[in-house]
Order: C-alpha cells, then sequence, then structure tokens
C-alpha cells in the first residue's frame, strides 16, 4: 500500500497547470425588456491578453444556481424558462491574435406570441480552446486549465405586470476569513428576474435597544434560484439578539423577517 501512495504523488508532481487569457470587457450580465416580434441586438466584448494566438468557442447553454453554491450548466432547453432558440451568435469560432480585442454579435428575435409574463434566460458560453501540449520536461505533461466565462442573456416580457416573491430560506453566524458574518439564503419564488439587497436592524434582546444595521451587496437572483447574502457583523459584541431582515430590490419590493440571533465568541 505504501508503494502505491508514493507511486501515484510522484505521478502528480510534475503536471503544470496554465491559465487561458481571454477576458470579458463589458460585464457578464446582459438585461433586456423585450416586447412580442421584436429583435434586440447585443455584444461581448473580449481580449486575449496573451502574446500569443487564442482559439475561442462560443455556444449557448442553459443556466441555474442555488445557495448552497450549486451552478448548473446544462444543454439548451432544459429550463423551462429558457431563451435559447430566440438567440443568433453571429459566430461560434473565432481565433484572436496575441494581445488583440473584438466583439461577439448577437441577435435575440422574440417571438410573436406564445410568451408568458416573466423572465427568460440563458447564457452565451466564451471558452478558450487549448490543447493538451507535451512538457519539455522529461517527468510529465503541461495540462491546461479552461477559464470559462458564462454571459447571461436575461430578457423580461411584461415585467411590469408581476413582482418578484423572494423567500428566506435560512439565515446563520458564521466565521469567514475571521469575520462574524450573517449569511442570509434568500429564494426567488416568482416569475421575474431581481436584483435584491439584505439588510439587517439588530436590536440588544434584554433592552430592545438597536446596535446596528449592516447591508450586503446587491446581487441579480433568477427565478426558481436562489442564493447566500453575506453580511458582515464583525463589530457586534457576542450576546443574543433579535433581528429584522428586509430583502429590497432594484423597484423597492421589500420582504421582511424576524429573528433570533446568537453572536458567539468562536
Amino acid at each position: 500500500m505504501i508503494k502505491r501512495i508514493l507511486f501515484f504523488v510522484s505521478l502528480i508532481i510534475p503536471f503544470t497547470i496554465l491559465q487561458a487569457s481571454i477576458v470579458i470587457l463589458n460585464g457578464l450580465t446582459h438585461n433586456y425588456k423585450v416586447e412580442n416580434g421584436q429583435v434586440y441586438k447585443g455584444k461581448i466584448a473580449i481580449e486575449n491578453t496573451d502574446n500569443k494566438p487564442q482559439n475561442v468557442k462560443i455556444f449557448l447553454q442553459d443556466f441555474m444556481y442555488q445557495s448552497d453554491g450549486t451552478i448548473s450548466y446544462t444543454s439548451p432547453h432544459t429550463n423551462e424558462k429558457t431563451n435559447t432558440d430566440w438567440i443568433r451568435l453571429n459566430t461560434n469560432f473565432i481565433t484572436l491574435k496575441a494581445k488583440e480585442k473584438t466583439e461577439i454579435y448577437y441577435e435575440i428575435i422574440i417571438p410573436n406570441t406564445g410568451i408568458n409574463a416573466g423572465s427568460y434566460w440563458s447564457v452565451i458560453m466564451v471558452e478558450p480552446v487549448e490543447d493538451v501540449k507535451p512538457s519539455d520536461s522529461k517527468q510529465g505533461v503541461n495540462i491546461t486549465s479552461i477559464i470559462r466565462y458564462a454571459i447571461q442573456v436575461i430578457t423580461d416580457y411584461d415585467a411590469e405586470k408581476i413582482k418578484p416573491d423572494l423567500k428566506f430560506e435560512s439565515v446563520r453566524i458564521e466565521k469567514e476569513e475571521g469575520r462574524q458574518t450573517v449569511k442570509i439564503a434568500i429564494a426567488n419564488k416568482g416569475n421575474i428576474y431581481c436584483k435584491p439587497t439584505a439588510v439587517i436592524e439588530i436590536y440588544n434582546r434584554k433592552t430592545g435597544q438597536k446596535v446596528g444595521t449592516f447591508s450586503s451587496q446587491a446581487m441579480g437572483l433568477l427565478p426558481k434560484t436562489s442564493k447566500s447574502y453575506h453580511i458582515d457583523i464583525n463589530t457586534i459584541p457576542p450576546g443574543q439578539y433579535n433581528a429584522v431582515i428586509i430583502a429590497t430590490d432594484e423597484d423597492e419590493n421589500a420582504f421582511a423577517l424576524n429573528v433570533e440571533l446568537e453572536v458567539k465568541n468562536d
């Protein structure tokens, strides 16, 4: 058994990990308010930061995520709210010269009928094409680590007719990088994309005195997905507290939850 373990380790050591050099210049979320029968145009600006040419393939996938960190990239039509059939890419493959910038164009063609109010989405995957190349070393090969980018294309149809429906899934306090952090799992049970912020107001349980208000970063939340919103409360001393958590989206739709918190020394 010992000999097998040592042999396994000796195989791993010579491998070298390389990273792709493609970067996206104009954001990873493209959001459109759409109408029946209309055509919308978009682009993805990319750059090759390396000193050598880079091949890149471009393709569509469906996309979901949950607050436990699960992210799913699946083939088109696996999500019932997919818009992959509406999106036309101008290319599926490009070659960028060293230090070159370029733009990938796409069209979104909205059907005339058969759309219910709400958000539809997919992702445009931008993936460098790398080969496994022999190493100059006699001991192994270089393995390239592929860094893919997923650009969300979200189309909101008749968005003004519906509102988000946010639900709190869980609230817990954990140490994150040595700091006390409230982690609030929020799910979007509705049919429209929104970008909520979580705010927590903390009160002394004995006196009722307010001891602080803290907020998270705003994060986009697709329908039927959830995310964990992190709030730093490291300035709050150990003790027993009552708290009000409020999730508010960009249109000031608000959802509240009363909780009890215990901040520990650990």
